[in-house]
């Protein structure tokens, strides 16, 4: 018996090493059930699991001035204004899908978008794969006094 016992401790971490590179093992990681079904029949049909390399979200390349030509709706626009823009930057770094989600006036705002929309970036990225990503931008509107 105790030659038994001696044997199973000995053995023990060999065959808990061989049981962790088995091929059962690797079923579990399948996520989708059509996978492990027709793993379950000995084919590999096992996808390679995908590592990302992180995300990377647009950077700022050009900006445009917010044009001011028409005075008067400025005039109403207290110091500091923020107004903010909800947009998606595409794959090419183009602002598209713009939205105003706060706002400053109609006028101020047609001007902003007018702007913003003429801004480029530098496309996010997600594995090194440029991809479209939604941006939340705060444009802070600062009066100067003439």
């Amino acid at each position: 018996m105790r030659k038994a016992l001696l044997a199973t401790f000995v053995l023990s971490p060999i065959l808990l090493h061989a049981q962790a590179n088995s091929a059962p093992s690797q079923i579990a990681l399948a996520s989708n059930p059509a996978e492990l079904a027709s793993a379950d029949r000995g084919t590999t049909a096992l996808k390679p699991l995908r590592i990302s390399t992180g995300v990377i979200a647009p950077k700022l390349v050009h900006s445009f001035p917010v044009s001011s030509e028409d005075l008067a709706p400025w005039t109403n626009v207290p110091e500091n204004r923020e107004v903010t823009v909800g947009m998606v930057v595409d794959k090419s770094g183009k602002p598209t899908d713009l939205k105003i989600i706060k706002s400053a006036g109609p006028v101020v705002d047609r001007n902003v978008l007018d702007a913003v929309s003429q801004y480029r970036y530098a496309p996010g990225t997600v594995s090194n794969q440029a991809v479209p990503f939604p941006v939340k931008l705060e444009v802070n509107l600062i009066t100067t006094a003439q």
